[in-house]
Parts: structure tokens; C-alpha cells; sequence
């Protein structure tokens, strides 16, 4: 049998029994219930609302008892509604990317902040990694999560650790390259855009010295993911968090690459009906919620993370326990409704990689004279460049039934030359919905 300490970063808890799992949840679900009721105003108020008493929270099977926690909640108790802790035991805080309305801040002891960076740790570890390897880190640094979640992780591994941040791609080629990393971590766009400018320096994927990618942060296909392996001759492998979770590390990929397990000792998942708020049983299509077990400074009880996706217990070939989730398939809040259809950007992304068209691409959704309209701006490749107006026409069209076939209903399709869609070195931006200027 492989080493297991090459596999697992703590074999105990991510190789034990669910049953063992699920009364180790209770117990400590239990803790955080009255440590949130004593110390939280703000929650102690919901719950009181909700007719609830730490008493009546006897294990996981009275979580449904408890009021949901949404990303307005977070807002309106900013920035210090929401801390347990006093501020001298918070040594740091971090804080969502997001540009509307209130940033939301997220609190961390340091205790929080080892078990966040052994989550993280965990997906270093599934990925291949050891102290053998060479960890770059294109995250950006600073109150976004990616860039200190994997170095702290990559630290936790003893992996040399390349602190680069987002940005400055020449640089970030040179100490790939010039320092042998093994292991990228940064977001799906920023990877294929690495893979992009590397073939452009005459690079080819065997040249690096890279086995394996750690890619979060926005969604992505398995189009892209495979788009992506092949361009830098590695295995690429999903992360998922949330800044008001604790960051990337919530969930890992393991070399099975079906689902990322959820890290169960330390946070409690559920998926629930996004209109009703009612508990859907595992296997069922719904909205993530999260239950932070462990976290001191800022522990969350049922957030609603509008992420829609499916968990299962199915057994694993990487023999890790923990449940896994799906590959989000979209947001229950930012899913986009056009002439009455459910499109998430994803299933176009999906379309355009099967045509055998990039990944940078624009979708713009409008509203004229009361009707939606949808086009799609997508980079063609620099071999047809050349072609006639009249082929690029057809070209044109074909995309177009493929995404109408798809999705049922008709966009228009530009086709633009290489490299005019602004290229991403943070989150991409995939998604221009002019319809909100019109509210």
C-alpha cells in the first residue's frame, strides 16, 4: 500500500469513520452553539427570535432548529456584530473581494488561523505535494484569502514556498521556471493565462517542472480544467472556500478529481431548497450552507453560501471519509434569468471549449425595448484569424446553434480577434449584465 503520509497531511481525522465524524460534529456543534448564544448579540437576537436556546441543540440532528445566517446578516453587523472573541485574542482579519455595498471582515485567533492553513494543508497534500516541492503562490495577497490560506498551507507542508501574488506574469514565468516550482496555485483563468503566455515564449508543457495546480476561486469546467492540464502538463486540482468561512481549504480535490471533500471536523455541511429553506437529503440538487465548528473569532452557524451543488458519501478510491461536494453548478443569488431561462455562465464556458474556441470569452446580457438579449464575444484562434468575413459568418452561426441547443435560446455571437478580451490576473470577468442599470 502507498505511503499514507504521502496522501493525507492528517491521516486520523481525514480517514475516520463517519460515524465517528457525525458525534464528533455533534460534540462540538454543541460548543459553538453556546459559544455564539453567550458572546454574539446579533445571533443571541436570531435565535431568540427563532425560539431557540443552546438547550434544545443536542447534535447534528437539531441543526435545522437554528436561524440561517446570509451575507446580509454579515453587512449589517459590520464590522464587529459578529466577533466572539474579544479584539486581543484576533491577531488578523481577512476580507471578501467582493465591490458592493459593505466589504464583509472576517475575524481570526491564531488558533483559526492554524486550523484554516491545515485545511489548507490537506488540499496541498491531496494535490502530490510534500516538502520536496517547490509551492507557487499567484494568489493575491493581502485581505483577499488565496494568497495567505496556501501559503500558510504550503508552510504547514514545509513545501519552498513562492509568495508571488496575482500579477506580473513575466516575473511569475521566470521563477517558475528559473526555480523549478512544482505546484501552481492560483485562479482557472489565471493558470489557462500562464499556459498561454508560456506557448507564446516557445515553451512547451514538458519544459516546466509543474505536476500539479491548486485552482479556486471562480467557477470552471472540466472543458477547462482539461484545456488547462494540457497546456502545462500537470494535474489540475479544485479548491473551494469562502472568505466568511474561513477561506480556500473548506473543500479539496483529491487525485480521484470526482468532488471535493469537505474538511467535516471542522465544517458542517448542508444543502437545502433556496426558496423554502427546507433540508434536502444527500444526493439532492440545492443551496450550500456551512456551519463553521471550530472557529473562535468568527464562527458562523448555517450560512447560506447561495452556492447551488450536491454532496455525497460515496465512497472515495482516495480513502478519505469526508463527505464531498460537487463543483458548484452556479449561485442561487447571481444565476442569470434571461427571457425566463436559467443560464449559468458555465454551460456556455462548456459550449465554446467543445466547439474548440478559448476560454476568454464575454458575456453580455441586456434589456432592449422590454426583451432580454444575450451576446457572447469570444477570442477566435490565431490560425483563423485569417479567414474571410464570410467564414467567420458561418463560424459564427454554427457557435450560435450550438448555444442555442444548449441552453434554448438565441445569442448573438461575435467573433474577435486574439487577445482583445482583457485578460484576468485576479477573477475573471465573464459576466456584463447591463440589465441592473435599468432598475
Amino acid at each position: 500500500m502507498e505511503n499514507t503520509e504521502k496522501r493525507y497531511y492528517q491521516p486520523e481525522a481525514e480517514t475516520m469513520p463517519v460515524e465517528q465524524i457525525q458525534k464528533l460534529q455533534s460534540e462540538k456543534l454543541v460548543k459553538i452553539v453556546r459559544h455564539v448564544y453567550d458572546n454574539v448579540a446579533y445571533y443571541r437576537n436570531l435565535m431568540d427570535q427563532k425560539g431557540v436556546k443552546p438547550e434544545d441543540i443536542h447534535g447534528i440532528e437539531d441543526l435545522h432548529k437554528l436561524p440561517f445566517l446570509t451575507k446580509a446578516d454579515l453587512r449589517d453587523a459590520y464590522p464587529y456584530g459578529l466577533l466572539a472573541k474579544p479584539l486581543a485574542d484576533c491577531v488578523r482579519i481577512q476580507s471578501t473581494s467582493g465591490t458592493t455595498g459593505k466589504r464583509v471582515v472576517a475575524f481570526y485567533t491564531q488558533k483559526d488561523l492554524d486550523m484554516w492553513e491545515e485545511c489548507c494543508a490537506r488540499a496541498i497534500v491531496a494535490a502530490g505535494g510534500s516538502r520536496e516541492d517547490v509551492c507557487q503562490v499567484c494568489y493575491g495577497y493581502g485581505l483577499f484569502t488565496g494568497g495567505p490560506g496556501l501559503n500558510g498551507g504550503s508552510h504547514k507542508v514545509g513545501c519552498l514556498t513562492l509568495p508571488m501574488s496575482s500579477g506580473n506574469t513575466e516575473r511569475q514565468i521566470q521563477f517558475m521556471m528559473d526555480l523549478n516550482a512544482t505546484i501552481l496555485c492560483c485562479t482557472p483563468s489565471y493558470a489557462a493565462y500562464i499556459g498561454e503566455s508560456l506557448a507564446e515564449r516557445g515553451y512547451k508543457p514538458e519544459d516546466n517542472h509543474l505536476k500539479a495546480g491548486i485552482f479556486g476561486a471562480e467557477p470552471w469546467t472540466e472543458e477547462m480544467r482539461r484545456s488547462i492540464e494540457k497546456s502545462l502538463g500537470i494535474k489540475a486540482y479544485d479548491i473551494y472556500g469562502l472568505t466568511e468561512v474561513c477561506g480556500p481549504g473548506v473543500s479539496f480535490e483529491c487525485e480521484e478529481q470526482h468532488g471535493m471533500h469537505i474538511n467535516e471536523d471542522h465544517f458542517l455541511a448542508e444543502i437545502i431548497d433556496p426558496d423554502t429553506g427546507e433540508v434536502l437529503p444527500e444526493g439532492e440538487k440545492g443551496e450550500l450552507v456551512f456551519t463553521a465548528l471550530d472557529k473562535e473569532a468568527f464562527p458562523l452557524l448555517r450560512y447560506r453560501t447561495r452556492d447551488i451543488c450536491v454532496l455525497s458519501r460515496k465512497k472515495c478510491s482516495c480513502g478519505r471519509t469526508f463527505i464531498r461536494m460537487a463543483k458548484p453548478m452556479g449561485r442561487s443569488d447571481d444565476m442569470l434569468i434571461i427571457r425566463g431561462v436559467n443560464v449559468f455562465p458555465s454551460q456556455i464556458e462548456t459550449v465554446l471549449i467543445q466547439e474548440g474556441y478559448g476560454t476568454n470569452y464575454l458575456i453580455e446580457v441586456d434589456r432592449v425595448n422590454n426583451s432580454d438579449t444575450l451576446d457572447v464575444s469570444v477570442e477566435i484562434q490565431p490560425e483563423h484569424f485569417s479567414d474571410t468575413v464570410r467564414e467567420l459568418a458561418q463560424r459564427e452561426h454554427a457557435l450560435a446553434d450550438a448555444i442555442k441547443t444548449m441552453l434554448g435560446i438565441n445569442p448573438r455571437v461575435h467573433l474577435v480577434a486574439p487577445k482583445s478580451i482583457t485578460r484576468s490576473e485576479g477573477k475573471a470577468v465573464r459576466v456584463i449584465d447591463k440589465r441592473k442599470l435599468h432598475d
